[in-house]
């Protein structure tokens, strides 16, 4: 499966000839661990009763983000997502979450959540 991602702007003609795409959603530059300000809370709403970890706050690229998601999870030894900005967790995740992203040269602040 490809992992490109086509234009989501949702145009797909225009006839005015001065009509420039432009991006949203630049690639911002991905801030250095200590300058992020990443949230972590617990969340129940609209999954069933079911708790997921919700990391929030990454400033930087959609690959970065991906990539922290996937460091995450694999040592919280769970699944889970990235999605619109978020990393999310399955279950309870909130205290690995910490002590990971704390020993990454993160700072980050934990909220009891649902």
């Amino acid at each position: 499966m490809s992992k490109k991602k086509p234009n989501s702007s949702g145009i797909v003609y225009s006839t005015d000839p001065d009509f420039r795409i432009e991006e949203e959603f630049s690639q911002e530059e991905t801030l250095a661990p200590r300058a992020q300000k990443l949230r972590i809370r617990l969340d129940t709403k609209q999954r069933a009763g079911k708790a997921v970890t919700l990391v929030e706050g990454f400033i930087g690229k959609a690959e970065d983000l991906d990539d922290l998601g996937k460091k995450l999870k694999g040592y919280c030894g769970t699944g889970g997502s990235v999605k619109d900005g978020l990393i999310i967790i399955q279950g309870d995740q909130r205290d690995k979450a910490l002590f990971w992203l704390l020993k990454n040269d993160y700072s980050s602040s934990k909220k009891a959540g649902g």
